[in-house]
């Protein structure tokens, strides 16, 4: 309940500078004062960038969102192809984790015999790991011509995807 007034408070403080900001512009208008024009600019963009992480983590309410993120990645049957398939998903992740600048650590990888991977676990440390990785949950597919197919065919693969929050 506490997380809930101090985010009701956040977006009544925003209203307020809000208006705030609506009131300086009126008076850098009539006034004619770029540089105050420019400062309401620049205010007003931090303010923007504030709200929406608000309604970010408004979105990631849950208690569990806030924490680290567990996530684990299996093959599903077709071998070498389904193989490939989890891997490329593995080097997604991974790159997507290292853009938000969250910290990965490969706590556990099975390689394919011929290419990919049997299994990674990957423990992903950063602000809302799990809430942003749980939607990822379930079977994800892939359908592509194979290029280890000598005649060329379509493929489908299926990797399944597991995320758990971490416990301290």
């Amino acid at each position: 309940m506490n997380a809930k007034k101090e985010r009701l408070e956040e977006w009544r403080k925003h209203y307020q500078q809000l208006e705030d900001l609506h009131l300086m512009l009126e008076m850098a208008r009539e006034a004619g004062d770029e540089e105050i024009l420019k400062e309401v600019l620049s205010d007003s963009e931090e303010l923007l960038r504030s709200v929406k992480d608000l309604e970010l983590r408004g979105l990631l309410s849950a208690e569990e969102d806030a924490k680290n993120a567990i996530l684990t990645i299996h093959p599903g049957a077709g071998g070498t192809e389904s193989q490939d398939w989890a891997q490329m998903l593995m080097r997604m992740y991974l790159r997507w984790a290292e853009r938000r600048n969250f910290k990965t650590q490969v706590l556990d990888i099975l390689a394919g015999e011929e290419a990919g991977i049997k299994s990674v676990t990957i423990e992903v440390k950063g602000p809302y790991a799990y809430g942003f990785l749980k939607s990822e949950i379930g079977v994800h597919r892939l359908v592509r011509i194979s290029p280890f197919d000598a005649n060329g065919r379509r493929h489908t693969s299926f990797a399944s995807v597991f995320v758990l929050p971490e416990i301290e």
